[in-house]
């Protein structure tokens, strides 16, 4: 399979379109060394998001690295942040700046067609197919797009960066109230540096699919990894810093899930 999804029952569906590793042996037989330890990976959301199940929520998660092709960009490559520097559809480099193929392999309009048509395609139409099988059965539905990134990353902002960043393309993916009730849950300022619509607006999932007009709210969270996990290589899951973090972000889910049935 290409993504692992699970059928929800109450009007949730969260979307985790960068936790993937896995990358096809044809494509990595053309990378780098420094591709391989798949760096920009959203480690271990499944884990830390693991109580998704118990609220009846829906789920979707990648299975493929970013680095084959990024499920949160725009099927045309366009920049989502005008003017700031971002990495591609098919990335050729790392957040790093470390070139992710070997010399002579990028990957040609040929290759990004085919992992289009092969990568990118199924999972969203699995994302539109559910969010559609939730809006019919609960008449509104909330799309919560799930992001991790390390703390500090020069190439994309200066600084550390907020514990939690919430994005709402500015408010047009989503009513204000969802986003009021969703950081309104979020744990006091004191705990937590908390963004909202700052650095990360939300990607193409949220931009895409949120459609407030049709009852379609979507919001993301782009999270420090330092929350759950080492932000150095072997990336390991922490469970004594993620049981910290995992109440609140079970609460903000719920929140999302009160407002949207009312």
């Amino acid at each position: 399979m290409d993504f692992e999804f699970k059928a929800g029952s109450i009007p949730i569906l969260v979307s985790m379109p960068h936790a993937g590793a896995d990358i096809p042996d044809d494509i990595a037989a053309r990378m780098a060394p420094c591709a391989l330890a798949r760096a920009d990976t959203d480690w271990h959301l499944p884990q830390l998001y693991d109580f998704l199940g118990e609220m009846g929520a829906s789920t979707i998660a990648a299975r493929w690295s970013r680095y084959v092709i990024d499920l949160n960009r725009p099927p045309e490559d366009t920049n989502l942040y005008p003017g700031m520097d971002t990495t591609g559809l098919c990335p050729v480099d790392t957040f790093g700046r470390e070139r992710l193929y070997l010399a002579g392999h990028d990957p040609s309009d040929a290759d990004v067609r085919q992992r289009l048509a092969r990568y990118w395609r199924p999972y969203h139409q699995q994302l539109r197919a559910e969010l559609d099988r939730l809006l019919a059965l609960h008449g509104k539905v909330v799309l919560w797009d799930a992001h991790s990134i390390a703390s500090t990353v020069p190439r994309f902002f200066d600084g550390r960066l907020p514990d939690l960043n919430f994005g709402t393309a500015d408010g047009a993916s989503c009513d204000q109230g969802l986003a009021d009730a969703v950081v309104a849950a979020a744990p006091a300022a004191s705990q937590y540096s908390i963004a909202v619509n700052g650095r990360f607006k939300g990607g193409y999932i949220t931009r895409q699919y949120g459609r407030p007009a049709a009852n379609v709210h979507a919001i993301q969270l782009e999270m420090c990894q330092c929350l759950y996990m080492d932000e150095s290589t072997p990336f390991a899951y922490r469970p004594d810093v993620a049981r910290r973090i995992q109440p609140a972000l079970r609460q903000m889910v719920a929140a999302a899930a009160d407002w949207v049935r009312q």
